[in-house]
């Protein structure tokens, strides 16, 4: 079997650009044997050229030219965001460091003086292709290690927006609740603050980024619901006085489960922080008439309040096993209703704009006829 013949690298493109016949035949000849060779009599020729295939990987170009000089000629490459970083050595007869400053602001990297040394050229040519090598190895390296770097950060977030669904599904279904509840009051709350944020509601709290991370914490807003005994978590019908005390522990639960994942984590976690909020004071009323801490107002974290009105929607609509489920309009009345006790003003307003919206969340992700849930919203 014949052995594979190596690969032979194509050698390296250079770009000559000269008015003069003379040092266009010069350059010609002395590079011609070690790279390959393209010239132009002029400037708007060279642009020509090097717009078109094979890019140079070096442009030696005359500064004294009629018509468009050579600055005009780098300043038209530099202004090429294909052409900016192709690397530039003028080729001159002037002799004055303002022109030599002018050029290597315009983005030259060298100067080669006429009248021509072959000598000089080649060391020249040698020592800034080798230079372009090594950046172009570097930009690829770097490239590749983005793109790792990438990968590994998708992978991880795949991971933990698992492990996230699987806690929050956990506290899901020792309460017999559907995971279908976790998928709308994402929604709702996406559909919520998309609506404040693009009406310009005032909280520094509220940006493109903080939505994202609203939604994916939002899963874990019951997650307290773990430390809830079960005679109580799955007790069928209306709890006693002590055992509402209980269940509304399901809050400070949460809030300190997530509180010591935070701890435990090497760096802050945004959405952490988030679903703290959430799992501690959703249950809050904009009256101060909540739990856990009888909050009031603005001083509920925006996150709590928007789960507030999500999570009260999601359970009236829902069927309990001490309760029907009520139509979508009728839930719509109770909530315009209590506008301004138990929950902002302005969510509830961002509610009954986008009503249409959260029906149609409600009727996709709707819960399995014959499905029973439990209390979820006590």
């Amino acid at each position: 079997m014949n052995a594979k013949s190596p690969s032979i690298e194509a050698p390296p493109v250079l770009l000559v650009v000269d008015d003069q016949p003379d040092n266009l035949s010069l350059l010609g000849e002395l590079l011609t044997l070690l790279y390959r060779v393209r010239i132009a009599n002029s400037g708007e020729r060279a642009l020509a050229l090097v717009r078109t295939p094979p890019k140079p990987d070096l442009i030696l170009l005359d500064v004294m030219m009629p018509g468009m000089d050579g600055y005009a000629v780098l300043d038209a490459l530099r202004r090429d965001i294909s052409l900016a970083e192709v690397p530039v050595i003028f080729l001159t007869a002037l002799d004055g460091s303002v022109d030599e400053e002018k050029g290597l602001a315009l983005g030259a990297i060298d100067y080669i003086a006429k009248p021509i040394r072959p000598a000089v050229v080649l060391a020249r040519v040698k020592t800034h292709l080798t230079l372009k090598q090594m950046r172009d190895a570097l930009v690829g390296r770097n490239s590749l290690l983005e793109e790792e770097v990438e990968r590994r950060m998708q992978e991880n977030q795949r991971i933990q927006d698992v492990s996230i669904l699987a806690l929050a599904h956990l506290a899901e279904t020792r309460d017999s609740a559907t995971g279908n509840h976790l998928r709308r009051t994402k929604e709702y709350i996406a559909i919520l603050a998309n609506h404040l944020l693009a009406h310009g509601y005032a909280d520094d709290t509220l940006t493109p980024h903080s939505v994202r991370l609203l939604v994916k914490s939002a899963v874990l807003h019951d997650i307290g619901k773990v430390g809830v005994p079960d005679y109580i978590l799955l007790k069928p019908g209306r709890l006693d006085a002590d055992e509402w005390k209980i269940m509304q522990r399901h809050a400070q639960l949460g809030a300190e489960a997530i509180e010591l994942a935070e701890r435990e984590a090497e760096q802050p976690v945004a959405f952490l922080a988030l679903a703290k909020q959430i799992a501690r004071w959703h249950h809050e009323r904009w009256d101060g008439t909540g739990y856990p801490d009888g909050l009031k107002g603005r001083d509920i974290p925006l996150a709590a309040r928007l789960m507030a009105l999500a999570d009260v929607f999601d359970a009236l609509i829902s069927h309990r096993v001490y309760k029907m489920a009520i139509p979508a309009a009728e839930a719509r009345v109770m909530i315009l209703a209590a506008s301004g006790s138990h929950f902002d003003p302005d969510i509830v307003d961002a509610f009954d704009r986008n009503f249409d919206h959260f029906v149609a969340v409600a009727e996709r992700y709707g819960d399995d006829s014959g499905q029973v849930e439990t209390p979820e919203h006590r």
